[in-house]
């Protein structure tokens, strides 16, 4: 199973290429993957019939006992088809939809097979933890293809109202899965139906799990959000709206029923919100003329009657349930994939439009015919089979109860809000067909282009399925009935059929279809009723006005909170940090033991860096107030060598370094002083503030290390750092084996900062402009033009900078001891394990020799000592380190997991290597491009930025 998944995310990443290089019949080669999926679960059906579950249990986040656990039973088995497919018939119906110059179409490739695989592992996950993920997975993935066209603004409000919607009901199942999970003892969902917990917190666990399953599945009140995401392309509603996602709350009710069915409100929810469903969405897709808002609408209404059925809790409920899971996605899916044949062959879906369609589409309108039959519930149709069990199980529970409690009339309150359902679904079905096929007047008549054969393969091949499998009726019980079988016994035994014999079951069929026929012949009488009921109160208007008003609370507090001063967000910041937490160490005082220092150097360096900050507080030249803060990160690392701590103390150094240099390059373009205005009293509470969070922070440090009452870690850590991370060097075993994961999400930071810069400093490429220095001619300064003008020179400056800006000491030294520190920087990396350095110091070192190179040469001396894109370096080294992460996976490990290889080598010796010194080529290439992305940024851009200015000032001169 975990093979197959991995093989659909593979899939989804190379569909951009693929569609790049094979324009839209790539989609042809990518439905293979799903199919062959579709055909393996077909192997597995004999041993799923015979009760057999299939398991599959992988490490993934051992601390928290998150495992990539799934499990294949008869409903995984039966969801698995559906989703893989129908998944293969659409995206093979893709090739023909798409247009060879369509926009966004590789993307669109990719987010659909990622969608795919997403709800495959919903579907196939075995731990609650794990379900949630592919959950948000299938959120983010249909918000993508739901606003496929942003240009389009509907298509971009409604992926956005999709978002929230199922996003608000994730996150409040997220938290019954937490609960349940903490109820439980164990978030293994198979552990968890096999012994159900109980008690008031389980039922609230159930609750909130139920808010997750019905705004998935579009119930009351969440129903809104599923006919608007109908602005996204055909193929996504017949996919994800129709076969997939919408059923994944329905999934989920029928994976809990049989353990929390008899939980306090489980089948009363379910119940009056489906019928309620059921009947709204019937009564507005008769109102309805696009035929897509129509079928969106009656998905709503099959939707609700879905969970209605399941959220019974009875056998034969559960088994009927089942089948009409597998009947609504083949008949819908197929009127779908019709409704995109219509709007791609006509150019519209407006029914008030459309005549004759039967004469030019022949095996369309009969595949539409077979699938609108199936779903109005007419013999000798899967539909029908599947609607006829259900009118079973309804008429045992309103007889008998069966085991539900809704016997009596509220049993058959339930039964005749069903039947009248189920007669809209006959009346908007027909209202479909005689909408799309029938002959009529029209204004005008449209043109209709030919479709080509494999345009219409997809449909007729679900329409024969659905005719086909009304025949295997008692193979697909067989199938089903070990998932069915842990429900109590009901009042009948539990079957699918095509006939179930004469008795109200059957008379509840034919009144549907009656009444259902008589509500399309009157339907112009019909839609006048409705008209006189129309109003504008509606669920989605309060979804939008609830969506207004909280952009306008945001405004106004904005307005009141963001008056654009950064010093008084920060005064407000320190104050309450002074205030809150600082108050709590008033008393924290006694018995505290305070040591000044352990040599007297200590305090010859703390008075240094105390007088440092002091006039770096007072000074009003920005340069000066750099270079003395600078001096206190300095008097810091000499602090950290008299501690004995030379990693520490170098890493600071490098830090303070590259610090320092980057702010006097952006000083360039800043006043001298800080402000020319007179000081004002502001100062005195600007100067008591600073020393408040001063005393504070050293108050927390004092009181902290004073109050440790068991023995410090670090007592343990030279040990440990041996034998689990097999180095000697603590900080760096902490930072790649210990902490690796924190370490992992701060170069991700550090990536999204430099992405951050680029975008805001950049105006094009980062990677535009650079030219390598024997490219660049001389300057007419200089007098003399070597022969060769395009011959690489040791010294390049001659050639990008005028003389009164050179320094030739300068530019020699530079040469000389570049690539020493570049050797000094991977010596740092190499040997970071067990002596002072690591990626990151390794990494400063690399930057600061850009540095100097800098400085010495200007930006094409910068751009021939590094010519590469600063974004792929910091991309690539992103993906090392994640690709360091993975890779104990590939041999029976852990992730992040390290291993220790020595070996002994004729001329280099004893090597002791640790494999988590590739994730520190990760860091160290992060950081590399990051101190080039700074250089680009606040060097070379400003350079450009001085010359433009010079030589507008000269234009401006001469002119």
């Amino acid at each position: 199973m975990l093979i197959l998944l991995a093989a659909l995310f593979g899939l989804a990443a190379a569909c951009p290429w693929l569609v790049q290089a094979m324009g839209r019949r790539a989609f042809l080669p990518v439905a293979v993957v799903p199919l062959a999926g579709t055909a393996w679960l077909a192997t597995q059906a004999p041993a799923v019939a015979d009760g057999e579950v299939l398991t599959e249990v992988h490490p993934w986040v051992g601390s928290i006992g998150v495992d990539l656990a799934f499990t294949l039973g008869p409903l995984q088995w039966l969801m698995g088809v559906i989703v893989l497919g129908i998944g293969a018939v659409v995206l093979a119906y893709c090739a023909w939809y798409f247009h060879d110059d369509s926009l966004g179409v590789p993307r669109f490739a990719a987010v659909l097979v990622a969608f795919v695989a997403a709800m495959l592992g919903l579907v196939l996950a075995d731990d609650l933890l794990l379900t949630y993920v592919f959950w948000e997975l299938t959120t983010v993935f249909s918000f993508l293809l739901i606003g496929h066209d942003p240009a389009r603004r509907s298509s971009r409000q409604a992926a956005i109202q999709a978002l929230v919607v199922t996003t608000l009901g994730g996150l409040a199942m997220l938290v019954g899965m937490l609960v349940l999970g903490q109820s439980a003892g164990t978030y293994r969902t198979s552990e968890i139906l096999a012994d159900p917990p109980g008690g008031v917190a389980v039922v609230v666990a159930v609750q909130l799990l139920l808010v997750g399953a019905i705004s998935k599945s579009a119930l009351v009140p969440f129903h809104f959000w599923l006919p608007a995401a109908m602005a996204a392309p055909t193929p996504v509603s017949a996919y994800l709206h129709a076969a997939s996602m919408v059923k994944a709350g329905v999934f989920l009710v029928a994976l809990m029923a049989p353990a929390f069915g008899d939980v306090a409100g489980f089948r009363e929810v379910l119940v009056t919100l489906g019928l309620v469903t059921m009947l709204l969405g019937g009564l507005r897709a008769l109102r309805q003329h696009d035929l897509k808002l129509l079928l969106a609408y009656g998905t709503v209404s099959q939707l609700g009657f879905l969970m209605l059925v399941l959220g019974l809790g009875t056998r034969s409920a559960m088994l009927a349930g089942l089948g009409l899971l597998l009947a609504h996605a083949l008949f819908k899916a197929t009127l779908f994939l019709v409704v995109g044949i219509i709007d791609r062959t006509t150019g519209t879906r407006d029914l008030r439009r459309l005549t004759g369609l039967r004469r030019r589409m022949p095996w369309v309108t009969g595949a539409a015919v077979v699938a609108a039959a199936s779903m109005a519930g007419l013999p000798p149709l899967l539909g029908y089979v599947a609607k006829e069990s259900v009118f079973v199980a309804l008429v045992d529970v309103a007889r008998e109860g069966d085991g539900t409690g809704l016997g009596g009339p509220l049993g058959w309150v339930v039964l005749v809000g069903v039947v009248l359902g189920s007669a809209l679904t006959v009346a908007y079905s027909a209202r479909f067909v005689w909408g799309a096929f029938a002959d009529r007047e029209v204004e005008e008549k449209v043109t209709v282009r030919r479709v080509p054969p494999g345009f219409v393969a997809g449909p007729v091949l679900l329409a024969v399925l659905t005719v086909l499998l009304a025949f295997f009726a008692h193979p697909i019980t067989e199938l089903l009935a070990p998932y069915v079988d842990l429900l109590p016994p009901g009042v009948h035994h539990a079957e699918l059929a095509l006939w179930h014999g004469v008795g109200l079951p059957l008379a509840c069929t034919a009144v549907a279809v009656l009444l259902g026929l008589a509500l399309h012949l009157a339907r112009g009488p019909f839609a006048h009723l409705q008209a006189g009921f129309a109003h504008d109160l509606s669920l989605d208007r309060a979804y939008r006005g609830g969506m207004r008003l909280l952009d306008r609370t945001a405004v106004e507090v904005t307005a009141v909170v963001q008056r654009g001063s950064a010093a008084a967000y920060l005064g407000i910041i320190l104050v309450v940090v002074i205030v809150a937490p600082g108050s709590t160490l008033i008393g924290a005082w006694d018995d505290m033991r305070v040591r000044a220092w352990d040599t007297p150097a200590q305090a010859v360096i703390g008075v240094v860096i105390v007088a440092a900050a002091l006039m770096a507080a007072r000074s009003r030249r920005r340069l000066r107030a750099v270079l003395l803060a600078g001096a206190t990160g300095y008097g810091t690392a000499v602090l950290f060598v008299l501690h004995g701590a030379p990693d520490l103390a170098l890493t600071q150094v490098l830090v303070e370094t590259l610090t320092v240099v980057v702010f006097v390059l952006a000083l360039r373009r800043l006043p001298e002083y800080f402000s020319d205005r007179p000081l004002t009293r502001q100062r005195f509470w600007r100067m008591a503030l600073g020393a408040g969070v001063g005393l504070v922070a050293a108050g927390f440090m004092i009181v902290g290390s004073g109050a440790r009452v068991a023995e410090p870690v670090s007592v343990v850590l030279p040990e440990l750092a041996v034998d689990y991370g097999g180095g000697k060097n603590i900080v760096n075993v902490i930072l790649v084996d210990v902490r690796a994961w924190d370490t992992l999400g701060e170069i991700s930071v550090l990536v999204a900062a430099a992405t951050g810069v680029a975008s805001l400093i950049f105006v094009d490429a980062r990677g535009a402009g650079i030219r390598r220095v024997h490219e660049i001619r001389y300057p007419t300064a200089v007098q003399k033009q070597p022969t060769g003008g395009g011959r690489r020179v040791w010294l390049a400056a001659p050639r990008t900078l005028p003389p009164e800006s050179r320094s030739i000491i300068f530019e020699v030294i530079t040469r000389l001891i570049f690539h020493t520190i570049i050797v000094f920087s991977v010596y740092l990396l190499l040997a970071g394990h067990n002596a002072p350095g690591g990626g990151f110091a390794a990494g400063m070192a690399a930057g600061l020799a850009l540095v100097i190179r800098y400085l010495a040469g200007g930006r094409y001396e910068l751009d021939e000592a590094a010519p590469v894109d600063a974004g792929r370096l910091i991309g690539g080294g992103l993906a090392v380190a994640a690709l360091a992460a993975l890779l104990p996976l590939a041999f029976g490990g852990d992730v992040l997991q390290s291993a220790v290889v020595d070996l002994h080598l004729p001329l280099l010796g004893d090597l002791h290597l640790v494999t988590s010194v590739l994730f520190d080529v990760g860091v160290y290439l992060v950081v590399i491009g990051l101190v080039l992305d700074l250089l680009r940024a606040l060097g070379s851009q400003i350079d450009r930025q001085v010359i433009r200015e010079r030589r507008t000032a000269e234009e401006a001169r001469q002119s």
